[in-house]
């Protein structure tokens, strides 16, 4: 699976069988904040929003950035994998 940094969208995406899976964040101060975690039915069960959070906080950690996650999703990923996050 390929992800992609969009930064004039403000995402990580990444389009699967015609299916466009979002991550929405915002790279804010010194701080990456996790906004929303969009995944179509169609490709649900399949690591996909677990792929974009992965990607999110290797992108974060390449920037000396924070983590904020406004999103549920995220956070449980988070939690989860150990990764230290603010609380949004």
């Amino acid at each position: 699976m390929t992800i992609v940094d969009n930064v004039s969208q403000n995402r990580f995406e990444t389009i699967i069988e015609g299916h466009l899976a979002t991550l929405i964040y915002e790279r804010r101060d010194d701080a990456l904040v996790i906004q929303h975690t969009l995944v179509p039915d169609a490709l649900g069960g399949r690591g996909v929003g677990s792929a974009l959070v992965s990607a999110a906080v290797d992108a974060a950690r390449a920037e000396k950035r924070s983590i904020v996650s406004h999103c549920s999703f995220a956070t449980v990923w988070l939690k989860r994998h150990g990764i230290e996050a603010r609380p949004g």
